[in-house]
């Protein structure tokens, strides 16, 4: 087969498809000089919150900062715990410690790669007591008060959010979706009507547009979509230092607006979502259409990934429960994980032949020198743990061409040959 660079992401091909309406979208700002909450931030707002199918969204400075200010607004500090995944990027943890509250670790389900529901009922049922009288659940090692839980959308899908949802009722914990790698993702839920998109279903919803992502700028920023008004309204002034008003602080914030230009190059890439999704979808699908072929999908060489909620949507779609609006989409493919055997031997090859690649989290969060003092040891999380040795993530962005994606695979297949 005839030889090809197939980087793992090619920012350069997206910008000359939409040059031009880049440039306007700058050249609109710089004409404006409005560079601080600008009206393009408005606009994005408005547009994503539609998007996502929440009533408000507030543009911030990253998806780091997203969920910074979503533990703030909910009132999660000192004293409390937050449960998330250790197998995720160091952000989310980390901004449950920055706020003072401490991570609580609960494994992944080894086919999605998101927290596991299940995992999450035997935490609270083993190592928590629930407070009756107080309505609080205690984590029983620490004797922190649980709070919160935090579900990643890993790799462009959902978490298990239906069970996280009804046990937060339970237990009167906040739910904050970390969605920085899913944004137009569903998930079968019905009481949202059959369907939802990522970002809908918890009290909040954080989403990063950093560069890589589906819907990347031209640098950091991030936003935070809600359906409760008095906490779109608390977003908004914690952003801004706290400020109600010029020079009248109301509460302790910092400084988390997401810049005008920001928002005007999300602006113009957001009609293009939608067609870039679709794009995304169709290589996952040609990539598993030629590792089949190939024989390549056993134990002992790939494991493709699976859109674990496909099924659902599709047959809330057939049975006319999905209502009309935008498509819905089980899996984005923000990333196209694989499991490989030899996996860095693999990788090293790959590189050889000019085919980039990812490893994502090759150290679990738990393992992380920077989490040292929270007490895990090696082999407390071991789906975690052995989905950081073993995943790989391949170019599957949307202008990927058709020669490149079967160079990939052959050059996966010659591998293992």
């Amino acid at each position: 087969m005839k030889s090809f660079q197939v980087p793992f992401i090619d920012f350069k091909a997206q910008y000359r498809q939409i040059k031009r309406e880049l440039e306007q979208a700058f050249q609109e700002v710089m004409d404006s000089q409005l560079f601080i909450l600008g009206p393009q931030v408005a606009r994005l707002e408005r547009a994503l919150a539609k998007y996502c199918g929440c009533q408000y969204a507030v543009g911030v400075s990253s998806g780091t900062d997203a969920l910074l200010i979503s533990l703030m607004t909910a009132g999660i500090g000192l004293g409390h715990g937050v449960i998330t995944t250790p197998y995720t990027f160091v952000a989310t943890a980390g901004a449950i410690a920055r706020v003072g509250a401490r991570p609580l670790f609960v494994d992944i389900d080894p086919v999605s790669y998101t927290i596991d529901s299940g995992a999450v009922q035997r935490f609270f049922d083993q190592e928590c007591r629930w407070h009756s009288a107080e309505g609080r659940l205690q984590h029983k090692r620490t004797a922190t008060w649980v709070r919160g839980i935090i579900p990643v959308h890993l790799y462009g899908q959902c978490a298990d959010m239906e069970p996280l949802l009804i046990l937060a009722g339970e237990y009167n914990l906040v739910v904050i979706e970390d969605a920085a790698q899913a944004i137009g993702a569903g998930y079968p839920f019905e009481e949202k009507s059959g369907w939802a998109r990522c970002g809908s279903l918890g009290e909040f919803g954080c989403f990063s547009f950093f560069p890589t992502k589906n819907l990347g700028g031209a640098g950091d920023s991030g936003l935070v979509t809600t359906s409760n008004r008095k906490t779109a309204e608390t977003l908004g002034i914690l952003r801004v230092h706290g400020a109600q008003g010029k020079n009248y602080h109301v509460k302790l914030g910092g400084n988390f607006r997401l810049d005008t230009l920001q928002a005007a190059i999300l602006l113009a890439k957001l009609g293009h979502l939608d067609e870039w999704t679709v794009k995304r979808r169709a290589h996952a699908k040609y990539y598993e259409t030629l590792f089949l072929q190939a024989g390549l999908q056993d134990k002992e060489r790939l494991t493709l990934p699976r859109a674990v909620w496909e099924e659902g949507l599709q047959n809330m779609a057939e049975t006319g429960k999905e209502e009309p609006g935008p498509p819905y989409y089980g899996h984005v493919y923000n990333q196209y994980v694989i499991r490989a055997h030899q996996r860095d031997e693999l990788r090293r090859y790959l590189a050889e032949q000019g085919v980039g690649t990812a490893v994502y989290y090759p150290l679990p969060l738990h393992l992380q020198p920077c989490f040292s003092e929270l007490g895990y040891d090696e082999g407390d999380f071991p789906e975690s743990e052995k989905a950081a040795r073993e995943t790989l993530a391949l170019p599957v962005y949307p202008e990927l061409e058709k020669a490149q994606l079967d160079y990939v695979a052959d050059r996966i297949a010659a591998f293992y040959e």
